[in-house]
């Protein structure tokens, strides 16, 4: 058995811990596609982010079985041609959790608390106590996703005394959620919120989800936070949103362009907080990730146990 990674810097601890491990499989970690695209004709397991991933590729990975996904979002996968080989999919889903919430915490923090202009003041050397701070605790928490990473951000919310809302597909109940919705019910959902975060992946129900009724509903104090995928609402919608007044802040990792250009709107407008899609950024995902890698190769070798974060072909997660 082969497996290919195209996983950049793979620690050699890992390495090492893998190939004693299963010593009955051959192991080639390339630095990137373009090197391991000489290896793919051999590969019966393969591991890459995903968006690098063309029909090209599994066009010369005749072999290929089993695709192993070190991200979550894997929007830009060609999934029809991997559906028509009936070639096995995983992912990490789970492991941004930790980082994320941490990021969603941060960014609501420095809102409420005028990072930005604090910041701008220092710079210019000006002793101004005139800027607005107001808390996030006892406020309400809308989140737009369940699973992992919504269940812990609500979580920590919770340690500022926040009500949590969940809204999903199925609106089923979860941990650390005070209520759940169904998507449907999303419009009534979000007049409710002080602070909308969004974790959703990018799927055909999830595209451009929020229009500008949904802004219409929110409170003109909200803050709407992105870090899911930058097509859940158009960049029009937002930039009327924001200069409307129909939220007080949004704060975007993630864009439809990216890397958002160096001229574009948002980058000027005050009550817009840009990061570079880096909220799910850790120097704990690459180990997180091959334990889950491990795991799953134990299972699928041995046949002991279940591969677990198996994608539906059909849905894309």
């Amino acid at each position: 058995m082969n497996v290919v990674s195209a996983i950049k810097r793979v620690p050699e601890e890992i390495k090492h811990r893998l190939t004693e491990r299963f010593s009955d499989v051959d192991f080639t970690f390339c630095h990137g596609m373009e090197e391991a695209e000489s290896y793919l004709a051999q590969a019966d397991i393969f591991l890459t982010y995903g968006e690098d991933l063309t029909p090209k590729h599994l066009n010369m990975a005749e072999k290929l079985k089993w695709i192993m996904v070190l991200s979550a979002g894997m929007d830009r996968m060609p999934f029809e041609e991997i559906r028509e080989r009936g070639i096995l999919v995983t992912n990490v889903r789970g492991i941004h959790a930790k980082p994320m919430a941490e990021y969603a915490i941060s960014m609501l923090l420095q809102v409420s608390r005028q990072a930005k202009v604090l910041l701008e003041q220092e710079k210019n050397h000006d002793w101004n106590r005139k800027p607005r701070m107001t808390e996030i605790g006892e406020r309400t928490m809308v989140v737009l996703g369940t699973g992992a990473i919504a269940q812990e951000v609500a979580r920590l919310a919770k340690a500022f005394h926040m009500e949590t809302i969940g809204v999903s597909k199925t609106g089923t109940d979860k941990p650390h959620f005070d209520e759940t919705y169904k998507t449907e019910q999303l419009m009534d959902v979000v007049s409710r919120g002080d602070f909308i975060v969004s974790v959703l992946p990018s799927t055909k129900e999830t595209v451009h989800l929020l229009n500008d009724d949904h802004f219409e509903r929110m409170k003109d104090h909200a803050v709407f936070l992105n870090m899911g995928r930058g097509d859940l609402v158009s960049t029009d919608v937002l930039l009327r949103s924001v200069r409307k007044g129909k939220v007080a802040h949004a704060v975007l990792d993630v864009f439809e362009e990216e890397p958002l250009p160096a001229d574009h709107p948002l980058w000027e407008e005050e009550r817009v907080t840009i990061t570079p899609h880096l909220s799910g950024i850790s120097p704990h995902y690459v180990p997180r990730a091959f334990d889950v890698f491990e795991d799953n190769l134990h299972a699928y070798v041995t046949g002991e146990g279940e591969l677990i974060n198996i994608i539906d072909l059909k849905r894309g997660y």
